[in-house]
């Protein structure tokens, strides 16, 4: 039987280093691959189909790679339709066929975890087995390296209130991703075991999803892949502007992340997941709560501010027609055929 394994996590949690180690194994990363770039010039191993098409369809209705709302993934899940769910389904039939039987085939995807019931669906309708392999990185890693690869130039102000939306958007990924990958073959990594000794970390994971990594003996193409120089974020909350709470909720949502590793189906593990994601959710609610006000404001404002462009752009229109109108009577022949 084909493995199909799926690479997911919260962005900028070392997914593109746990992938591009995979293949280095020997595993099948479906061709081609999205390019590397000033954000990860050593490449995201993650296959360009499926990136395009997560990415047009989540981007279309508004659930970002990184999202903190609970309900993100019922909103993503809610617009699957069978159309779309073909077209996942024929993409991946059609990798497989190139495929052996006993083949793994890598696919990594951040976005994944907001529908992954799609993907379990399409891999078993394909007779394949679906595995995941789950990045986890400390908060503050991923705040960090977020802010540098995408708010590099922005104001402090916005800075500040990404920071915030980071964290909380770090720990609805774990809890979407931890519960949605119940009851299948699964592997949690730190970032950190991966690059410190990737060999200890990728044995133990391979081991949990039921692959063979392989010979791992030095020299080894993954040897010059990762290594400790990949990791310039601090695990520090200080210079962070973070509310307290969610600081706390982070830290304990980390704390029984990290349980997972040595045992991907620990029952207290996974009961303190449960309790942190409603306690998320409650908080999460306060916290629209308490903002609803400004946040109709600014959709007022923003209201306003569109309507007078509006109304600007539709002036404009009419001075344009009428000018064509006058240009069209000034060309207009009179009956006896000469132009007035």
């Amino acid at each position: 039987m084909i493995k199909v394994l799926v690479v997911t996590g919260s962005g900028r949690s070392g997914t593109s280093s746990a992938a591009g180690t995979l293949k280095r194994l020997g595993f099948h990363v479906p061709q081609p691959e999205v390019e590397p770039d000033e954000r990860n010039p050593r490449g995201y191993y993650e296959p360009l189909w499926v990136s395009e098409f997560h990415k047009h369809w989540l981007n279309g209705i508004r659930v970002r790679t990184i999202d903190g709302r609970p309900h993100a993934g019922d909103i993503a899940m809610a617009d699957v339709t069978p159309e779309r769910e073909e077209e996942l389904r024929s993409w991946l039939a059609a990798e497989l066929a190139r495929r052996r039987d006993g083949d793994v085939v890598v696919v990594k995807e951040t976005r994944a975890y907001w529908v992954y019931p799609l993907w379990q669906r399409v891999v078993a309708a394909t007779g394949a087995e679906l595995a995941s392999l789950t990045m986890l990185r400390h908060p503050t890693q991923v705040v960090r390296s977020r802010d540098s690869a995408y708010l590099s130039g922005r104001s402090d102000e916005l800075r500040r209130q990404r920071e915030t939306a980071n964290v909380a958007a770090w720990a609805n990924s774990v809890f979407v991703t931890e519960r949605a990958t119940r009851g299948n073959p699964r592997a949690f990594v730190p970032y950190e075991d991966l690059i410190g000794d990737w060999r200890a970390a990728i044995t133990l994971a391979c081991a949990q999803v039921g692959v063979d990594p392989g010979d791992l003996s030095a020299p080894h193409p993954v040897d010059d892949f990762v290594t400790t120089s990949l990791n310039r974020s601090a695990t520090a909350w200080d210079g962070l502007s973070v509310p307290p709470v969610l600081v706390d909720l982070a830290e304990r949502t980390w704390a029984a992340a990290l349980a997972l590793v040595e045992k991907p189906d620990d029952a207290a593990a996974t009961a303190a997941l449960d309790g942190l994601q409603a306690e998320y959710a409650e908080l999460y609610r306060t916290s629209a709560a308490i903002v609803s006000d400004e946040t109709s404001s600014d959709l007022q404002a923003l209201r306003a501010e569109l309507e007078a462009r509006l109304a600007v752009k539709n002036q404009r229109l009419d001075k344009l027609r009428r000018k064509l109108r006058a240009a069209e009577n000034a060309e207009t022949p009179t009956q006896d055929g000469n132009n007035t």
